[in-house]
């Protein structure tokens, strides 16, 4: 069966839709910042055609990286976990984004619920199993709700804690955290859900490890990254 490209009705060429997707998820820039930006490299969009291509093609962007990503990653003889959680607020109302982070540091998961307790941490843990396989081991805080999710998916014995174990975790939360001022937090439950989802694949992507890395590593490395993103979605 042949694939169709997700770009045949659009007139616009994939090029300038990937480049605007990249732009308004990756740096913490607003709608008509990314449509400013665009205009003066001589593409002119308006606000509106950012928000509806994000909205359109985010999605299949972050899932295609995701897909890579766990293919190469359930090889890994030692797959460690960090889970944590962080406080949203949504018109006012906390809510909780439950993350997975592997060992890299690398975003898995980002799961949004209203309640943390044992049935929200099993929820995110049965999604986050599913989408990328299981682990050797869960590293976590002290929050009870993870104890009981474990003991019902028959892993009581795969979790640790402790501290300063879990810093992974925390320390991911940070981009998100830059990019939820930009966009004046949310005012859904259901757009923080497909924000989340697309912004920690699409980070990911990008993420070299600046410090980490001699400068003519990390330039292969952004270059690398930069022609796989020009790829994705090639019919």
């Amino acid at each position: 069966m042949i694939q169709r490209s997700p770009f045949r009705y659009f007139k616009t060429s994939p090029e300038v839709i990937r480049l605007t997707v990249m732009l308004y998820v990756r740096y913490p820039l607003s709608l008509r910042n990314v449509e400013d930006l665009l205009h003066e490299r001589g593409i002119e969009i308006s606000h509106e055609t950012v928000r509806f291509w994000w909205n359109r093609f985010g999605p299949m962007f972050a899932a295609e990286i995701r897909r890579k990503r766990a293919d190469r990653m359930r090889s890994l003889p030692h797959w460690r976990w960090h889970l944590d959680e962080v406080f949203v607020k949504i018109n006012g109302v906390t809510h909780y984004l439950w993350r997975a982070v592997d060992h890299e540091g690398e975003v898995l998961e980002g799961f949004v619920s209203k309640r943390r307790d044992r049935k929200a941490a099993l929820k995110f843990l049965r999604k986050t199993i599913r989408r990328h396989g299981r682990p050797n081991v869960f590293v976590t805080d002290k929050l009870r709700s993870y104890g009981a999710a474990l003991k019902d998916l028959g892993l009581p014995d795969d979790r640790e804690t402790g501290r300063w174990l879990n810093n992974r975790a925390e320390n991911s939360h940070q981009p998100f955290r830059r990019r939820e001022r930009a966009m004046l937090r949310f005012r859904r439950m259901r757009s923080l859900q497909k924000f989340v989802a697309v912004h920690s694949s699409i980070h990911n992507h990008f993420n070299g490890e600046r410090a980490l890395t001699s400068r003519d590593s990390f330039k292969a490395n952004r270059a690398a990254a930069l022609a796989e993103w020009r790829g994705l979605l090639v019919a």
